[in-house]
């Protein structure tokens, strides 16, 4: 809890304003990767994984920009930094402790913005969302990553919509921010590699399925050439009383 509250106090005077108030979820998040890191390992290395392939794949690494890169437990950020020029990490929060990684590792190369990907705010003011059009202003792009963002962007605009009253918007508006997200990773000028949740169940100790939920609006599950579970939510976790599975695929 001590290391906890160091790392909020810490990461509040290098947030902008806007973004402040989702610091609290993003250390609630790293709180819950280190307990659950061996749960999550398998996931984590499978992540890194298809991103080193998308990498190996590329003649030119001059840019690369990571969308989502979170805590950085799913993104090989040291083999990103040998590999380009620049890389770009986009993402609502930077907490304390990434930036302490990336100083003390020295890849001065990376650079970090802050955004929201979501393209709600579009949405809801009836233009057509464009979360990712600044994308067409970065020099040299060669690789865009999506970090397991996606189901993100629909579970927080959801959110968002309950919080303010229009909920009942909720069965357009999540399905157009998810899919463009997904068709701005089909048209931008560079190699993409997507990593996204795609739906969650809940067993019971035995492996009974008790609830299954969609994660992409409705929207179809995009093309991928690997898929694996991730448990979010271990037994241990729960206290053995459930553990929530996610579907993952990778394209």
């Amino acid at each position: 809890m001590i290391l906890e509250a160091f790392n909020y106090a810490a990461s509040w005077p290098l947030t902008p304003k806007p973004f402040r108030p989702h610091i609290a979820s993003s250390i609630s998040l790293l709180a819950r990767a280190n307990r659950c890191r061996a749960a999550w390992g398998h996931h984590e290395d499978n992540s890194k994984a298809h991103v080193l392939s998308a990498i190996n794949s590329l003649k030119q690494r001059r840019t690369a920009v990571v969308l989502g890169s979170g805590l950085l437990r799913d993104v090989p950020i040291l083999e990103l930094s040998r590999a380009f020029d620049t890389v770009v990490l986009v993402d609502l929060v930077h907490l304390a402790s990434v930036r302490t990684f990336l100083a003390a590792r020295r890849l001065s190369n990376t650079r970090l913005i802050w955004r929201d990907l979501s393209g709600l705010d579009e949405a809801v003011a009836g233009k057509m969302p464009e979360p990712l059009g600044f994308l067409r202003q970065v020099p040299y792009l060669d690789l865009v990553v999506s970090a397991n963002i996606l189901s993100q962007i629909g579970v927080g605009a959801r959110a968002r919509l309950e919080a303010t009253g229009q909920s009942a918007s909720a069965e357009t508006v999540l399905p157009a921010l998810v899919g463009a997200h997904l068709h701005a990773l089909a048209t931008v000028a560079a190699k993409t590699c997507l990593i996204t949740d795609v739906s969650y169940r809940i067993e019971d100790r035995g492996g009974k399925i008790l609830e299954e939920h969609d994660l992409l609006a409705g929207v179809p599950v995009p093309a991928h050439d690997k898929s694996w579970d991730w448990p979010v939510v271990p037994l241990e976790e729960a206290r053995g009383a459930y553990r929530a599975v996610h579907r993952v695929v990778a394209g």
